[in-house]
């Protein structure tokens, strides 16, 4: 085991956002903590190699936290290399594309005591709450279940009691015609709005 060193504010800073968020690539790191140029950013994340693990992501690498990183900001939750990654990484672009909003929560159940959906990132803006929904690829058959539950959640009406509105339902997908798609299986929810990833990327 490696001897660890006292880190500074910065570095326990830079783990906390990992244990929230999974996954975050260089650049994600880089713009929340205005690291400035790649080449400082990357000597940063050296300096905390004994915490963290890496993972190559098409241009850049993506980081989360490992056993030493874990025990160090109090993780329980395992995140190893997967498929899934990019799904992450897309929901957290969406969080720095919102100004880093102060209530974001990640996977969040919601149930009106009827129909119960998770949703993939829950948070406030313009005093309205907001679902988002990251679509990388996953089968329309899966986006179709979970439009009509959020549907379902509309007509039962208790969500929007509860909350005074009901909440505007967000999507980020991968290409024009999934956008249309789900544009599609959304028409009868009050409020829908479908971003393309290519949209929102800095």
């Amino acid at each position: 085991m490696p001897k660890l060193r006292q880190l500074s504010q910065r570095e326990e800073s830079i783990l906390s956002l990992l244990k929230k968020f999974d996954f975050l690539t260089r650049d994600q790191i880089r713009f929340y903590f205005g690291l400035g140029k790649k080449r400082n950013t990357n000597r940063v994340l050296n300096g905390l190699s004994d915490y963290l693990n890496s993972i190559r992501d098409f241009s850049q690498s993506v980081y989360y936290l490992n056993k030493i990183g874990r025990e160090y900001v109090g993780c329980e939750k395992v995140r190893k290399k997967s498929s899934n990654v990019q799904h992450y990484i897309m929901r957290n672009e969406f969080y720095f594309y919102n100004s880093c909003p102060s209530d974001w929560k990640n996977e969040i159940k919601v149930s009106d005591g009827h129909s119960t959906v998770i949703v993939d990132a829950m948070y406030s803006k313009l005093e309205t709450t907001h679902f988002l929904e990251v679509d990388n690829l996953q089968p329309m058959s899966e986006n179709r279940i979970k439009a009509k539950r959020y549907l379902e959640l509309f007509q039962n009406g208790l969500l929007a009691e509860e909350l005074g509105h009901f909440p505007t339902l967000v999507w980020l997908t991968t290409s024009e015609l999934r956008r249309m798609q789900l544009k599609e299986l959304c028409k009868d929810l009050p409020v829908c709005q479908v971003y393309l990833y290519d949209e929102i990327k800095e």
